[in-house]
């Protein structure tokens, strides 16, 4: 199975297929190996534009995720430190250069929302981009949706969908999460192309809340 997923990594199938064993944990499907193709793919998009190194932006993608921590966890914060702490280990053990290790592990550091990291390289820039594309447009919302059903969460207040009269909670309900995170994640993308596409899925993703709300 890794082997045949491996070559929808190319150019760096070979790569993806020593990676792909460290690359997830647990039964999260919204960051299951599906999520790392995407971002891959999206990670190649923004490259092909913005530049940068290609191996060293492949590595990271493919073990952005490889520690898991649950949304709910008091540990969600740490979730990127801790997995750039496990890719360094798998890439040192893979005989990498301690540079390229480092850029790895700063790249996987900074791309996430919670660990508030500047991300300081273009490969760190890239793949926060790449990630936060898969949390908006139609992939963002279904994630949202999966995610709230994982965490026990209600799809929406039936006395108050647009928190019009309470606070935002998105702990509680699933719709709250596009306005306390989702909408807001397009401003802060790191590249020129990143942006662009950011732009298109948020479209996307006002017209899926909008027509949601159509049908309640």
């Amino acid at each position: 199975m890794t082997g045949d997923l491996a070559t929808a990594f190319s150019p760096h199938e070979t790569l993806a297929e020593a990676l792909l064993p460290q690359a997830t944990e647990g039964d999260d499907g919204s960051h299951d190996t599906a999520h790392i193709l995407r971002v891959f793919r999206n990670a190649m998009r923004i490259h092909a534009h913005e530049g940068g190194d290609e191996r060293v932006l492949a590595a990271a993608v493919l073990l952005h995720d490889c520690v898991a921590v649950e949304k709910n966890s008091p540990l969600r914060a740490e979730a990127s430190r801790m997995a750039a702490t496990k890719a360094s280990t798998v890439l040192r053990e893979l005989g990498w250069e301690a540079a390229d290790i480092a850029a790895v592990a700063h790249a996987i550091t900074a791309h996430s929302f919670s660990a508030k990291v500047q991300p300081e390289t273009i490969e760190a820039k890239i793949l926060q981009d790449a990630d936060r594309l898969d949390a908006i447009g139609m992939i963002g919302a279904a994630r949202c949706f999966y995610i709230a059903g994982r965490m026990g969460s209600g799809l929406y207040d039936p006395a108050d969908p647009l928190a019009e009269a309470r606070p935002l909670d998105d702990k509680s309900f699933a719709i709250d999460h596009f306005e306390t995170k989702l909408f807001r994640l397009a401003e802060g993308f790191q590249t020129a192309t990143g942006r662009h596409l950011a732009q298109e899925r948020h479209e996307r993703l006002k017209h899926v809340l909008h027509l949601f709300l159509d049908e309640i």
